[in-house]
């Protein structure tokens, strides 16, 4: 359990979140709401990203 980093689980977490919002809003058919969803992922799935990258730079991975 040590070895968890808690900040990729979170990221992870709203990552599936807006992959689930994007499911809902094609059911309520709105287009605005898939797109602001498909926004949401990708900023989260950059900011993870990029803090992997972060702490591989600096050892922590």
């Amino acid at each position: 359990m040590k070895d968890i980093k808690w900040i990729f689980v979170l990221y992870s977490i709203l990552a599936a979140s807006a992959i689930m919002g994007i499911g809902v809003a094609i059911g309520e058919r709105s287009i605005i709401g898939v797109l602001v969803c498909i926004v949401l992922l990708i900023v989260i799935m950059g900011i993870g990203f990029k803090k992997k990258k972060q702490m591989r730079e600096q050892g922590k991975l």
